[in-house]
């Protein structure tokens, strides 16, 4: 009987220092939390606030303007109808939206309407180590830090709700404008102008708030090692199982993963016995419900993808009457494109006596068009493969245009000044009037990659109509392939 008791006794003392190794571990792991993680979503959110009162500020004014001109061109087919459309003074109500945007900081609840993953857990783990702080005391994070973080995260959404409500209301006068309008069987050409004016504004305004917000939920690598980290800790899933946007949406019960919170519900078996005994007249139940249940998914899917691209929280979905131009919200750094490009001459069949090697960068005027300048440098491989030796062999600056012509065919042309020359130091070629002028006009055929470091190969054909005047005459005709980056 002692024998036993000491043998339990063992067998405790051993498990308990198990648990206590793995929780020293855990605890040990968020020591190493990155300590850049809370200056990263200070920089983010500062950077997200001034970008949406700016341009919030921006699309304003010019609604503001565009309903005004229309209300005088209005005021002149009919006063007293459009005297009762402009009962309310919408500038004036403009500009408290505008304020308030500007002033608004106080937090009175979580996040509302679309739901934003990134956010969410963001939210949660900046919660949960205000409210733990100790938890990462070993790191140069204090607690007044993550206060400030949890802060300004709560700040930006209070401006992003107050920019949707904007948005909302610029929606509502729209269509009370809309509705005026369908009173005429014909409007005048400059009426409608100003209303399809006023619809685009609208319209790329709500493009921008649903460009910051894909901003602000875009994840990045410090919140994802911060949340490994953090995941290792039973204390911290407990607390996102109450305290998440999520189970705030759909809550689990206090008894979850026991049978007692399963019992009474019907099994996969019993719901496949009841579907087959109501569709006892199709051949295969089971195939006809699994048909019609993905026939209904794809249909969703579709519906939910017309609501996020033309709608926020589903208001406003009616189709713009434009060609949107997509590129027009995003940010300058996200409309360039990085390029790299490579254009051989061969000396014979195995081995090129010089390679241009090429880099660019575009500017996506939208998604068919795009506009840049780049540099190249002219490598020399020597005479031929048994007599290699690297030389400069010339350099050259340079400016594009790429102009889609159809799916993935553009027309491409740019200007060139290129150094033909060998040269030892950089200090040969500063003189840019023994530079070579190029024009260049062509086709080039762009093919989208799968791969992670290149997005698209393009393909070249270019003819410089400026060689016949280069003394000694270059060749006319150009082969590049590139890759955008």
């Amino acid at each position: 009987m002692t024998l036993r008791i000491c043998l339990t006794g063992m067998i405790l003392c051993f498990t308990s220092a198990l648990f206590a190794q793995k929780a020293d571990s855990a605890l040990d792991g968020i020591a190493q939390f990155p300590n850049r993680f809370l200056a990263g979503i200070n920089n983010k959110t500062s950077h997200l606030k001034d970008q949406l009162i700016r341009q919030s500020e921006k699309y304003l004014r010019h609604l503001s303007r565009k309903e005004d001109k229309l209300k005088r061109k209005l005021y002149k087919q009919d006063s007293s109808a459009t005297r009762n459309l402009f009962a309310g003074d919408s500038s004036q109500q403009l500009g408290h939206f505008l304020l308030k945007l500007k002033s608004d900081s106080n937090v009175t609840g979580g996040m509302i309407g679309q739901y934003m993953p990134y956010v969410d857990s963001l939210n949660g783990a900046l919660s949960f180590l205000n409210k733990y702080p100790s938890i990462i005391s070993s790191s140069k994070i204090f607690p007044a830090d993550i206060q400030n973080s949890l802060k300004k995260l709560q700040v930006l959404q209070v401006k992003m709700q107050g920019a949707e409500q904007v948005r909302q209301f610029m929606a509502e006068r729209k269509e009370q404008i809309r509705q005026y309008l369908q009173r005429y069987e014909q409007a005048p050409p400059s009426i409608l102008k100003l209303y399809n004016d006023y619809n685009k504004q609208l319209f790329y305004y709500s493009q921008q708030i649903r460009e910051y917000k894909n901003m602000l939920n875009e994840p990045d690598k410090m919140l994802m090692e911060a949340l490994v980290l953090l995941d290792k800790l039973s204390i911290f899933r407990d607390f996102m199982s109450k305290n998440s946007m999520l189970a705030s949406l759909f809550p689990m019960p206090s008894n979850y993963g026991t049978p007692q919170a399963i019992a009474g519900l019907q099994t996969r078996d019993q719901i496949q016995q009841i579907l087959q005994g109501r569709l006892s007249l199709i051949t295969n139940a089971q195939g006809a419900s699994g048909f019609d249940l993905n026939a209904a998914k794809s249909q969703l899917d579709n519906l939910k993808d017309r609501l996020m691209k033309y709608g926020e929280g589903g208001a406003d979905i009616d189709m713009p009457n434009f060609k949107p131009n997509e590129q027009k919200t995003k940010t300058f750094i996200k409309r360039l494109e990085y390029g790299l490009n490579l254009q051989t001459q061969h000396a014979n069949y195995f081995f090129p006596t010089t390679s241009d090697i090429g880099l660019s960068v575009g500017y996506k005027l939208n998604n068919s068009n795009v506009v840049g300048v780049g540099a190249s440098y002219k490598v020399g491989w020597g005479k031929d493969i048994s007599h290699v030796q690297v030389s400069n062999q010339g350099a050259g600056l340079r400016s594009f245009v790429d102009v889609q012509m159809k799916g993935n065919l553009f027309v491409s042309g740019g200007f060139e000044y290129n150094y033909q020359h060998p040269f030892g130091s950089f200090q040969q070629i500063r003189v840019l009037d023994i530079w070579e002028k190029s024009g260049l006009i062509g086709l080039s055929k762009i093919v989208a990659l799968k791969s992670g470091a290149l997005k698209k190969t393009k393909v070249q054909i270019l003819w410089d109509f400026l060689s016949y005047q280069q003394v000694p005459r270059t060749q006319p005709i150009k082969f590049r392939i590139g890759w955008a980056l």
